[in-house]
């Protein structure tokens, strides 16, 4: 990827203007809070579908693919205020499920894309995975910048490599009954924590860790 490409986008979101901004409080006809019925559903699904990238100062350092993969109950361990930079291995890239966040869309276009990373190739099994994701809005507004974040294209870019992941932190708390560490050795949990990256606003090609 154009490294341009990469770091401009947030630049050019921050010096907008607010109404530009506000315009994208509904996508495709979906507002923020999606089409949840229950309170504390909406508030969540407002946190993924943020739309401005965060700032260098709201980076959480201490936040890593080790550290979210971090044993415990970690239900109040990281503040979804902050964000985050991770560095970890593609090991699969696909689409979202029909979900209340994109007003239950059923086009693969208009749903989320779950990138999931792990440190360790060889040892990807579902307590080892983290999940970021790519929202239709972050995809739309990279379209408009000529990078596409649709998922077969983020699949044909990033799978199998490493990558250092930007956005916003997001407990997602409908998914904790399915994550290692808050529902600790389930046969079928399919992630280590319902912790993510999500929004990702901003992707990259990076070195294999030392």
């Amino acid at each position: 990827m154009h490294p341009m490409k990469r770091i401009v986008l947030p630049a050019v979101i921050a010096l907008l203007a607010p109404a530009v901004l506000r315009a994208q409080d509904t996508y495709n006809g979906c507002g923020m809070e999606g089409n949840a019925a229950a309170s504390n559903v909406q508030a969540l699904n407002r946190l993924k579908n943020r739309y401005t990238a965060p700032r260098p100062a709201d980076l959480d350092s201490q936040v890593t693919l080790a550290a979210l993969l971090r044993p415990g109950d970690d239900r109040g361990r990281w503040d979804e205020g902050r964000g985050a930079a991770i560095v970890g291995y593609v090991y699969d890239v696909k689409p979202g499920g029909i979900e209340t966040v994109n007003c239950k869309a059923r086009d693969k276009g208009d749903r989320d894309t779950h990138i999931e990373l792990v440190l360790d190739p060889m040892r990807a099994d579902g307590p080892q995975r983290v999940i970021v994701e790519v929202t239709p809005r972050w995809r739309a507004m990279m379209a408009a910048r000529s990078v596409d974040w649709s998922t077969p294209g983020l699949r044909s870019e990033y799978l199998g490599r490493w990558v250092r992941v930007t956005g916003w932190l997001l407990f997602d708390a409908e998914h904790a009954n399915a994550a290692e560490n808050t529902a600790p050795d389930r046969a079928h949990n399919w992630r280590a924590t319902a912790w993510e990256v999500h929004p990702i606003t901003s992707i990259e090609v990076v070195p294999r860790p030392r």
